[in-house]
């Protein structure tokens, strides 16, 4: 077995892992912080609701779907003239997070509109009939029971974007994906491609155990 991982450098494997970690946590918390109110105003403005504007809805729903419509790779490239000027390098995480918020931010946001639909549409109308403002009507009915499926689809976002950060490594973002393309595949050493691949999982189900605890914990079913 320590044959087998002789091409293995602990300390890479523990800097690449602490780069993924960082891209994966860093573009989530941005991608919440954006996708959030995108969710909520698409949700607003569709048919019967509050804010139902047709056209503003329309033009919402046609970006979101254009942008999750590109594949990560190919959104990778085209962002890195906005990346560079936004934070001034393509490569490392600091390069990887303006296009991992733009892939995920409009996935997340969808996600967070399905979970609003799911809301109960006497609760709205209870809320709404006792003359609640919109800004209560989102922050006292709407978000707290739409709570658990925003919470799921921030969890699948986040495993998404595990496997984002894993694609950014062929454009030299560093981390995981990033060392399994250099060494995993392009100098075929199959033990650090192994290693990678295993720390990848452990944190996928790492990040889906942690979504299901805070589920049912918020949960009121």
């Amino acid at each position: 077995m320590t044959g087998f991982f002789a091409d293995v450098v602990w300390s890479d494997i523990a800097l690449a892992t602490i780069d993924t970690l960082a891209m994966v946590f860093g573009s989530l918390v941005l991608t919440v912080l954006l996708g959030l109110p995108l969710g909520l105003a698409l949700f607003l403005t569709g048919p019967r609701q509050v804010w139902a504007h047709r056209l503003m809805h329309t033009t919402l729903s046609t970006a979101v779907n254009v942008l999750r419509s590109l594949p990560f790779i190919i959104l990778l490239i085209v962002l890195i003239p906005v990346t560079l000027a936004l934070v001034g390098t393509s490569l490392g995480v600091a390069g990887a997070i303006v296009p991992l918020v733009v892939g995920a931010a409009p996935f997340f946001a969808r996600l967070v509109e399905t979970a609003l639909r799911e809301v109960d549409r006497n609760t709205v109308e209870a809320v709404q009939a006792m003359g609640a403002t919109t800004r209560d009507l989102v922050l006292r009915a709407l978000l707290p029971e739409a709570l658990p499926g925003i919470i799921a689809g921030g969890t699948v976002t986040a495993i998404a974007l595990v496997s984002y950060t894993a694609m950014a490594g062929a454009v030299g973002a560093g981390g995981l994906g990033d060392l399994a393309i250099r060494y995993g595949y392009q100098r075929f050493q199959t033990d650090v491609m192994v290693v990678t691949v295993v720390l990848l999982i452990l944190l996928v189900q790492l990040l889906q155990t942690f979504g299901d605890i805070l589920v049912r914990h918020f949960s009121r079913r």
